[in-house]
């Protein structure tokens, strides 16, 4: 528990260091480093796709994603998603004809969830960050995606916390006995209403300090919804460590385990976000 909170602290701190002091690339850089963490973890953690050079191929597919998305290059991202589906498709079914006996279709069709997909989800966190038709901040440089990005991932984490809270003091009806003991009925309803005051008090901050005017009704959707939506994405990662037989997708955050344990939910709660936000403004 001190490691989880100690590194909870860091990791805090480094994110506001991205956002709001280094230049933007760090935080492309970052985000760019977990997506190809996150594919290798799905994929290769859990030996899903078991041959090399597919799942070299899947990982430098999800770094192109995520390179594809940074301010300095002036690529459309339709034409990069267009480009990278297609050299995914070719280069799997290449390397399946080649070791078709040792390697089935299903590790195809698993490297496309984990080379495209699951970065993606991730990738939304930087669109929000860069998105350039919200409000300015004043007279300033900032962005209001600098600050506005911190909603889902406020959603996703702090509903997490109250749902762990509420589990511990309330719980007593199992959620999901199988893929995961610990969670409860009342824990994952405490979750939705902290989830929604945590963000409705977060939307208040932003309006009355940086003038965002962002409806407290979404502000509250995100935080109720994405509270739900971080439940299913924390579950259903979890059905996938179960079946493969891992405890934990990785070791990089001390206490806390791979990426994938850490943003399994983010990956649900940001592009439900993103929608929201481009609906708003």
């Amino acid at each position: 528990m001190k490691a989880r909170v100690l590194f909870g602290v860091v990791g805090f701190i480094a994110v506001l260091l991205a956002l709001y002091v280094f230049p933007s690339i760090i935080l492309e850089l970052a985000i760019a480093a977990l997506c190809v963490l996150a594919t290798y973890e799905v994929l290769g953690s859990t030996k899903l796709v078991h041959n090399r050079l597919e799942l070299l191929l899947c990982l430098l597919v999800s770094l192109g994603l995520a390179i594809g998305h940074f301010d300095i290059l002036p690529l459309d991202l339709i034409d990069v998603v267009q480009g990278l589906i297609f050299v995914l498709l070719i280069g799997s079914f290449a390397i399946e004809l080649r070791f078709h006996e040792r390697m089935n279709a299903a590790q195809v069709s698993w490297g496309f969830f984990g080379a495209l997909l699951v970065p993606y989800l991730m990738l939304s966190l930087l669109r929000i960050y860069q998105m350039d038709f919200l409000p300015p901040i004043g007279e300033t440089n900032l962005r209001a995606g600098q600050f506005i990005v911190l909603l889902p991932l406020l959603a996703a984490w702090g509903a997490d916390t109250c749902a762990l809270f509420a589990g511990m003091f309330f719980g007593k009806h199992k959620l999901a006995p199988v893929v995961s003991p610990k969670k409860t009925v009342e824990g994952a309803v405490g979750g939705v209403i902290g989830g929604a005051v945590l963000v409705l008090l977060f939307a208040l901050l932003l309006n009355a300090t940086l003038g965002l005017e962002m409806p407290l009704w979404a502000a509250a959707v995100l935080g109720g919804v994405g509270a739900v939506l971080g439940e299913i994405g924390d579950l259903s990662f979890s059905v996938i460590k179960r079946q493969t037989g891992i405890k934990d997708y990785g070791h990089i955050f001390p206490g806390h385990g791979g990426v994938l344990d850490r943003f399994d939910s983010v990956l649900f709660v940001a592009p439900f976000a993103e929608i929201l936000f481009r609906i708003l403004w």
